[in-house]
């Protein structure tokens, strides 16, 4: 009989949290189905004519930017200059550079200064190529060395920005991974950012709940100094949100859209390194209230982080005879929670590049949701400590 009344007062607990959590999640995921489609890759218009300057911060990137750099110089006439801003790179980035430099005479080479105190490297690259940027330019564009740009993804962008009126708008891009763990944790921790946020291309009212992507980041130039550049985002190590947060409080329009058709990424290589680079920033504490970071590990925790388990421990009680009815609404809320992340597979499937590099292994895509309480682990974990090392720099 104890064990019996443990089993209800803790089934019925678990419905109180899982149950309120349940209805949030729901509230965003039902704004999926009428979010603005992805970005078609668009040819640019005369009035676009060298509206835009591209700033590409760099640290020891020479292992990956060529295909950012193809994908920039293949970029139409829209694009007047794309500065490279490289913190001093020893593996020599800065010849590759320069050797794309010599055909396409937009792409310039550029150093940023000592780090001041402060700052963070990635915004305060991105500052010193805003503040070298042609004054002539409406749009600055920062695009990380990471990226692969489409032929027509600036047109696009700038054209979506010009004709639906934001101030700043991002991409979310198509993952490209090749190796199994890559595979298998990956689509976990980015499930993790859909249950906390609206899903790109959703409209999104809260100003302290926008979400945006530092891969490709466009801001308007005059709102950009009127917001002083990067410097609101100075410290931050998840810049992209805290700038659009901060200037969605400012009442400008900000936008998170999709754009898996026209950049891609390919980000870390393998297990380990997604697992300490990428879930580094994901909790986003840099733009976020306590209270509604701990709020969102919470949310986590209920819908996504216990549910498999939760299930599995609730059949077996019922297995053992256990049938009382807290129990088995608990059981059939986390099986409904467990059905809902598996359907989001497919809802987040375009979301990766599929071609034969993939190779075997893209099958663990499917089998993602057992990795659900690792990738909220790994979030609990980056909320509680700020990072000390990132992008071969050390912080205090």
């Amino acid at each position: 009989m104890l064990i019996e009344a443990i089993l209800a007062v803790s089934a019925l607990v678990l419905l109180l949290f899982q149950g309120t959590a349940t209805l949030i999640l729901l509230a965003r995921l039902l704004k999926g189905p009428f979010r603005r489609p992805p970005l078609e890759a668009k040819q640019p218009h005369p009035d676009l004519l060298g509206s835009v300057s591209v700033v590409v911060p760099t640290l020891n990137e020479v292992e990956r930017i060529a295909p950012c750099l193809e994908g920039l110089s293949q970029q139409s006439y829209e694009v007047r200059e794309i500065l490279v801003v490289d913190s001093h790179s020893t593996d020599g980035t800065p010849e590759r550079v320069q050797a794309v430099a010599h055909f396409d005479p937009r792409f310039r080479l550029l150093n940023d200064g000592p780090l001041p105190s402060g700052w963070v490297g990635r915004p305060w690259a991105l500052h010193t190529g805003f503040l070298q940027s042609s004054p002539k330019s409406r749009w600055i564009l920062g695009i990380d060395a990471d990226t692969q740009p489409q032929p027509g993804l600036i047109a696009s962008i700038v054209k979506v920005a010009e004709e639906e009126g934001y101030d700043i708008v991002s991409l979310s891009p198509q993952f490209i991974l090749k190796y199994p763990g890559e595979w298998w944790l990956q689509p976990a921790l980015l499930m993790t950012l859909l249950y906390r946020f609206d899903s790109a291309g959703a409209r999104e009212s809260n100003p302290n709940t926008v979400m945006a992507n530092g891969q490709c980041f466009l801001s308007r130039r005059e709102v950009l100094e009127q917001l002083g550049g990067y410097e609101s985002a100075a410290s931050s190590f998840c810049d992209d949100v805290t700038l659009a947060r901060y200037a969605a409080t400012q009442g400008y329009k900000v936008g998170f859209l999709d754009g898996a058709k026209v950049i891609r990424v390919r980000m870390y290589n393998g297990f380990e390194d997604t697992w300490s680079g990428w879930g580094r920033s994901l909790d986003l504490k840099d733009a976020s209230t306590q209270e509604q970071l701990w709020g969102d590990l919470g949310l986590l925790i209920c819908t996504q982080g216990l549910p498999l388990l939760l299930s599995v421990v609730g059949s077996i009680c019922l297995g053992l005879g256990y049938s009382f009815p807290s129990l088995k609404l608990a059981l059939g809320l986390n099986l409904f929670l467990v059905l809902i992340r598996f359907a989001l597979l497919w809802a987040i499937y375009p979301s990766y590049y599929r071609c034969s590099a993939s190779g075997p292994a893209s099958w663990l895509f499917w089998l993602s949701p057992l990795a659900d309480p690792l990738a909220v682990i790994r979030i609990a974990l980056s909320a509680s400590q700020r990072p000390t090392q990132w992008r071969g720099r050390i912080y205090s």
